[in-house]
């Protein structure tokens, strides 16, 4: 993925997740106003801003996961974790835990080995 078409991403930033009340949270039925409302093209919108929303919030965690991946396993730490052990506590394949630590090392400018 090249990196200047995700910084162009990133600044363009999809509506703020509202977070719901605890009423409505406890009503499984409820999601986001969304059931409420009347105008197909009012729910087309807010649910547009909400995929765009959840769909930047999913990325920028993977990224962080990259990060903390990357950390864990850096060879200067006392504590350092193999990538079956990072793959283990973030329940993934041995293979991805490698390719999250080399991109969470691209991610932190390649300050680590």
């Amino acid at each position: 993925m090249p990196q200047p078409e995700r910084n162009e991403q990133q600044r363009l930033r999809p509506a703020p997740l509202l977070f719901e009340p605890s009423a409505a949270v406890a009503d499984p039925e409820q999601f986001f106003d969304l059931e409420s409302m009347d105008d197909p093209k009012e729910m087309l919108s807010r649910a547009t801003e909400l995929t765009l929303a959840f769909s930047a919030a999913a990325d920028r965690a993977a990224e962080f996961q990259a990060i903390a991946a990357a950390q864990l396993a850096d060879p200067r730490r006392f504590d350092r974790l193999t990538t079956a052990d990072i793959a283990q506590r973030a329940e993934w394949t041995e293979d991805y835990a490698k390719k999250m630590v080399e991109f969470g090392r691209s991610l932190l400018g390649g300050s680590t080995p």
